[in-house]
């Protein structure tokens, strides 16, 4: 079968899914996002969206939309932040893209004191309204279709069965018609045996088609690369280390690498006004973080002020452990809204 399709599947799979059956957070899960690293985070985007709220004129409506929120911690700490802000936070309601059971549970409980959340299956489930989005770590697990680039062209790769009968890669007996000329042009020079991997445009363009007819901003966050080039980045992830993507379907976590130039250039089509990318760190850093980070860590004892400048350094910094690097910010707006906290050069208006 092809890879997105074994990708769905491990994921998405209505009973043995990863994304459909637990809590794959924390400690006990497989892995660790921003929001679970510091409420800094989650504050930070709170306070990004009242000032895009502010540039939109204030409208006295608001959806706060949130894809795939986790454990709905970071929603928890941006609404905490909002309340700073009264006629936003009686203007927005809250609504959370969740197709996981387990973690539905687990965002009503943390949202319990909040007002007015609403749960849907999918994006285009949400009311019509001016919108604020926030996805963070939601692209990388959409599944991915990859090619690999033979002396006869480049096929489709595909999951098969070796000759143990286990789960092996391969690729399709037959080239893919014209592809040498869909690829960028920066991958049409790639070597024998390269392999190239690309998203169907459909959720960047609805997200871009949402805030370009119906106003509002889309804040896009994950791990990947500013331009398109040839890689294979199919990764697993099972109790916070890496593993093969073929060993265990269904029961690790299995992403790829988000292309930024790709979601850049999709959103644009659909007459979006696209900002940034620019890494994590300097996003954060551009919001304000190490003020913030400074404030909590006067506020506290020895060892939770090591807490934090250890979270602070793990969401801004570089190297191994950090996230501030590897990970990009996109900015997705309404055409009206000329610049976004952030990922602008000016001084940011969230701090």
């Amino acid at each position: 079968m092809p890879v997105w399709r074994y990708m769905e599947l491990c994921l998405m799979h209505p009973q043995y899914g990863y994304y459909v059956s637990r809590d794959p957070l924390g400690r006990e899960g497989d892995f660790t996002t921003s929001p679970e690293i510091s409420q800094m985070f989650g504050e930070l985007l709170g306070l990004w969206s009242a000032s895009v709220w502010k540039s939109m004129g204030s409208p006295p409506t608001l959806r706060l939309v949130e894809l795939g929120p986790g454990r709905g911690t970071m929603m928890a700490d941006a609404l905490r932040a909002l309340r700073v802000v009264p006629p936003l936070y009686q203007a927005l309601s809250v609504h959370l893209v969740e197709i996981n059971p387990v973690l539905r549970e687990k965002q009503r409980a943390m949202l319990s004191g909040a007002r007015s959340v609403i749960w849907h299956n999918h994006l285009d489930e949400v009311p019509e309204g001016p919108a604020i989005i926030l996805a963070n770590e939601y692209f990388d697990v959409l599944p991915i279709h990859q090619a690999i680039k033979s002396k006869t062209g480049w096929h489709e790769r595909v999951i098969e069965l070796d000759s143990n009968d286990d789960l092996a890669f391969g690729e399709a007996a037959e080239p893919m018609p014209h592809f040498d000329v869909l690829v960028p042009r920066s991958v049409r020079a790639a070597p024998i045996g390269a392999v190239f991997e690309w998203r169907p445009d459909v959720e960047i363009m609805k997200i871009a088609s949402r805030v370009r007819n119906q106003d509002g901003a889309a804040l896009i966050i994950d791990y990947g690369h500013l331009h398109s080039d040839a890689g294979d980045t199919l990764q697993a992830i099972a109790r916070h280390s890496f593993a093969d993507p073929l060993e265990a379907p269904g029961r690790a976590d299995v992403t790829a690498h988000v292309d930024f130039e790709a979601l850049s250039r999709a959103a644009e089509d659909v007459g979006a006004r696209v900002h940034g990318p620019v890494t994590q760190g300097e996003f954060l850093r551009r919001l304000g973080i190490e003020t913030r980070a400074a404030t909590l860590m006067a506020k506290a004892g020895p060892e939770m002020a090591e807490d934090i400048a250890g979270a602070l350094q793990r969401l801004i910094g570089g190297g191994r452990g950090g996230m501030g690097s590897m990970f990009k910010v996109l900015g997705v707006a309404a055409p009206h809204l000329t610049s976004l906290p952030g990922l602008s050069d000016e001084e940011p208006a969230a701090s």
